[in-house]
């Protein structure tokens, strides 16, 4: 009996060694990491890592790539991982179009089919707080946050949408939630007057200082990746720019990026058992601010703990003389590869995906965003290695004429023999 006892912890500390290799290329991938829900080692420039792990499933994630999982077994020799490279591609699909049934899928799903489109970032809770979905979060669906869903059987879509290899991203709105803070008003920001606020949109906000509500947000965003979800993007992960609020504590730039660093780390560690990439969005003018812009970001500290950022590079949403254009709208191209360049000193290309602009600008001269404009985007973030592009129409409405007819599979192994 002693003699168990005493080889036990030996085997459960025996070391897994592998290899991660490009399914493509053949070639060995590089400062990747390798993880269970506790301990987390990186790829040596062979590709080799180490690992000391008593868990039965590890996880991968490598820039660019999709998300990889294998069984722990320290008897194999040498586990080789064979990792899928991947060019994200992206449409957004809207709440109301996320149903089975929807036309507006349906026109989406033939792009995948046609276009050079290979993934869909879908909303699993938006700025209201609902849910497309009944998730298995008893918190969420107490409030009957799932009573407007849009996903009726949230299995068959998703077996959908992988049988057509489709890279799913799961959009979760994290602060701005009128759900949360109307039922909760302990939780909410307040205004001058100390009544609850709400954004133009009348939309009631939750404090990012409120550490102790992250995990109501965190278990819905958790479900998505249990149910295979393969990334979750984060929006209003952040404070509102009103600097006039009330937060009951000081409320500065060095508070206010703790709070938001505090809240993607939590939010690593809660998603870590599913091996999930994680993407926050940001404005399009962090890039081009050392400050936090009044809301808690800045590019060092949101690439600190987020794998993915995704800056909002809407040509649009950019204030006359931006980048030295008098209308940035004109000139998309220009717009999001500068502002991409700009950052290179504070975080890698390949760990940037930005949103782009497909729909109508509404700040200098209505102009329509076509095809012209759209490849134009896209061509910005080829040049500028991006790990791809995710493109937002409110209404998910987008022309196919507009992009590349070619399958995902092909344009993406375009993309890599053009690297």
């Amino acid at each position: 009996m002693k003699i168990s006892f005493l080889f036990l912890p030996l085997l459960l500390s025996a070391n897994t060694s592998g290899i991660l290799i490009d399914k493509v290329t053949q070639l060995p991938i590089a400062s990747a990491k390798v993880f269970d829900t506790k301990t987390e080692v990186i790829s040596d420039k062979n590709g080799r890592f180490v690992i000391n792990s008593p868990e039965k499933l590890l996880h991968v994630k490598a820039f660019g790539y999709r998300p990889y999982a294998f069984q722990n077994n320290p008897s194999t020799l040498k586990t080789k991982c064979f990792i899928t490279p991947i060019h994200i591609q992206a449409l957004y699909l809207s709440f109301w179009g996320a149903g089975l049934d929807s036309k507006t899928l349906k026109k989406i799903l033939k792009m995948v089919d046609d276009k050079q489109i290979n993934s869909i970032v879908v909303d699993v809770k938006n700025e209201n707080g609902w849910t497309s979905y009944k998730t298995d979060y008893a918190g969420a669906n107490q409030m009957d946050g799932y009573k407007n869903r849009t996903i009726k059987n949230i299995d068959e879509f998703m077996a959908l949408m992988k049988s057509k290899n489709i890279y799913m991203i799961a959009r979760v709105v994290v602060f701005k939630d009128d759900l949360r803070a109307t039922h909760y008003p302990q939780f909410a920001i307040r205004d001058t007057k100390g009544q609850l606020y709400r954004s133009k949109e009348q939309m009631a906000w939750i404090s990012p200082y409120k550490a102790e509500s992250y995990d109501y947000t965190l278990s819905i965003a958790a479900d998505a990746a249990k149910h295979g979800f393969d990334e979750i993007n984060f929006d209003y992960v952040r404070f509102p720019a009103d600097l006039t609020l009330q937060y009951g504590k000081p409320h500065n730039e060095t508070t206010r990026v703790n709070a938001i660093s505090d809240f993607i780390r939590t939010a690593q560690n809660k998603l870590r058992p599913y091996g999930t990439f994680i993407s926050v969005d940001t404005y399009g003018m962090v890039c081009w601010t050392k400050d936090d812009t009044n809301i808690g970001h800045t590019i060092t500290s949101l690439a600190k703990y987020a794998d993915y950022l995704a800056p909002m590079l809407y040509p649009s949403g950019f204030a006359t003389g931006s980048a030295g254009y008098k209308n940035p709208t004109a000139y998309p191209y220009e717009i999001i590869y500068k502002s991409v360049e700009n950052i290179y000193d504070r975080i890698e290309p390949n760990r940037v995906r930005p949103w782009l602009q497909a729909f109508r600008d509404y700040a200098f001269d209505r102009r329509a965003y076509k095809k012209e404009q759209i490849q134009a985007q896209i061509r910005a973030c080829k040049n500028a290695h991006t790990n791809g592009w995710m493109f937002w129409n409110p209404s998910s409405k987008y022309e196919a004429s507009y992009f590349i007819t070619a399958p995902s599979h092909v344009y993406q192994a375009q993309n890599l023999q053009d690297q």
